[in-house]
């Protein structure tokens, strides 16, 4: 068309003008279309290309203009960037899916090797079982190792220990007995001495022992046997009360601890119970946690509140201060706290003295 001369229009124009932009269009290459975008007659959005034609002969230039909607243009690129992007993310979706359940895979030997250490602490293994996958393999035979050498290293200390006090004992009860014979006051204040001497040595031989074993056993005892072997100990030489006991514990109960440390634990508090009792001693025990709470209890005369104070302060024992209850108690709770454990008293379902002994499950 030539603008002012001559209109041509486009069918799909339906006899509308096509606004044009105002002013000369120039452009240095005259066969390129310019780009105007405007607005169509219907108010819609057009992509506009104009392009300029001069005439010959001093005529009116040509100005040639083709348009599109902008809807039918731009709309196939933004649809195919919403599928793009759809197809993107379900592919970046299935990926991090990917990796997580590799991850997991990969990891469950990890996870299995950390429950079979742990059942190693807990005595429930003695070390890790041989078959390993590849990756894992080095690894628990390093801590294999390492659990030999701590086995080794725990055999010697308790060597050493046995040594210790077979070396100290004798001597020590020898001199005891020497100074009782001759019965003077002095002599009589130094075997007090020299027993307070050897108890010291036996309490400190028992915490470098169970201290060796880096303050939790791998090994595990089973509280009712131990229960029922100290009761028929405890009967025997209580043969001239009669006692009505009753072992309370579930069978197949057990503590991670050793059995010889259990059962002086056990054996002291044992024997303060039969000792005070008037008629009744009952040992009951359950799992609270992580833990295992021994109960032993009896129908004695109990303590006061001042005297169970009393008798949890750490070196202090009762037997020396005051007659009742009490004898091997610093003993029992020293050994319980090595084990991360605890001794605590109250007063019994029978009104006399109960003793809490909690240790690890």
């Amino acid at each position: 068309m030539r603008r002012g001369e001559t209109v041509l229009r486009s069918g799909s124009l339906d006899g509308r003008d096509l606004a044009l932009p105002e002013g000369p269009i120039r452009r240095q290459d005259r066969n390129i279309p310019s780009p105007a975008d405007g607005t169509g007659p219907w108010g819609d959005g057009l992509i506009l290309r104009i392009l300029t034609v001069e005439g010959r002969g001093g005529t009116p230039p040509t100005i040639y203009a083709a348009s599109a909607p902008t809807a039918a243009l731009r709309g196939p690129v933004l649809e195919a960037l919403r599928t793009l992007l759809v197809c993107l993310g379900l592919i970046g979706l299935f990926l991090f899916a990917g990796v997580l359940v590799q991850v997991r895979l990969g990891l469950r030997p990890l996870r299995r090797l950390r429950d079979q250490l742990a059942a190693v602490r807990a005595g429930g293994l003695d070390r890790l079982p041989e078959r390993q996958p590849t990756e894992v393999r080095p690894l628990a035979a390093e801590i294999n190792a390492l659990l030999d050498q701590n086995g080794v290293n725990l055999e010697h200390a308790r060597s050493q220990v046995a040594n210790l006090a077979h070396g100290l004992k004798t001597p020590l009860a020898t001199l005891s007995i020497a100074l009782a014979e001759t019965g003077g006051a002095r002599d009589a204040a130094l075997a007090r001495q020299v027993d307070a001497m050897d108890r010291r040595i036996r309490h400190h031989l028992r915490r470098a022992r169970t201290a060796a074993v880096g303050g939790h056993s791998r090994t595990r005892a089973d509280v009712a046997t131990h229960v029922a072997d100290l009761a028929i100990a405890l009967r025997r030489i209580h043969a001239d009360k009669t006692i009505d006991f009753v072992n309370a514990v579930p069978d197949g109960l057990t503590v991670a601890c050793d059995p010889q440390d259990l059962d002086e634990m056990l054996g002291n508090l044992t024997e303060n119970a039969f000792k005070w009792c008037r008629e009744r001693v009952r040992i009951g025990a359950l799992r609270r946690g992580p833990d295992v709470v021994i109960r032993v209890e009896d129908d004695g005369p109990g303590l006061d509140e001042a005297s169970m104070a009393e008798a949890l302060i750490r070196g202090r024992r009762l037997d020396e201060s005051r007659p009742g209850h009490g004898f091997g108690l610093p003993i029992a709770m020293e050994l319980a706290e090595l084990y991360g454990g605890s001794v605590a008293l109250d007063v019994s379902e029978f009104k006399g003295l109960e003793a809490r002994l909690t240790l690890p499950a």
